[in-house]
């Protein structure tokens, strides 16, 4: 089986991380900091997601990464937590636009998400790893992750690891 790869940033990593690690078709998700290009080359708090395109595709992980983290919100932050699809081909950069042009429609006001191009990756320390599977009962997961994943449910059921009958078909661009 040939993996995909593609990075998402946004929020917290110990988030995005449990989000993506609970989708059908996500094989591995590399947790840590991530550097673009330009005023986008400072590390910001991002995960690496290795996917099967066959399960699901890039628009649907675009959704998701959407839905889950402050896409609209200019806050403080952004800095640490730069919303970004980091891209690793010319290829993706097209169908990530295009996906955000079709997101958008979801939300009223404009998202700050920006695709750009993968540059180089820290990983967490190892005591940050797989922070949601290795204790869900920390009052950080029952706060802020619990409420991201009970969304993707709601809102994804379809691309759930454990749902039931995957139609990934209206996910894929």
């Amino acid at each position: 089986m040939s993996l995909t790869k593609l990075a998402f940033g946004g929020g917290c990593h110990w988030c995005t991380e449990a989000v993506f690690d609970h989708l059908t078709g996500v094989e591995r998700v590399e947790q840590g900091w991530i550097s673009s290009l330009g005023p986008d080359a400072a590390f910001s708090e991002a995960v690496i997601v290795h996917f099967n395109a066959e399960e699901i595709g890039i628009a649907a992980l675009v959704g998701v990464h959407l839905h889950t983290h402050s896409a609209t919100n200019a806050h403080q932050l952004r800095g640490r937590y730069r919303s970004a699809v980091y891209t690793f081909s010319e290829t993706q950069i097209e169908v990530c636009r295009r996906a955000l042009k079709v997101w958008q429609q979801d939300f009223d006001r404009p998202l700050l998400t920006r695709v750009l191009p993968f540059v180089a990756f820290r990983e967490s320390l190892p005591e940050h790893l797989d922070y949601y599977r290795n204790d869900p009962e920390r009052p950080f997961c029952r706060r802020y992750i619990r409420p991201k994943l009970k969304l993707v449910e709601e809102r994804f059921a379809d691309l759930l690891k454990s749902g039931k009958g995957n139609n990934l078909a209206v996910h894929h661009m």
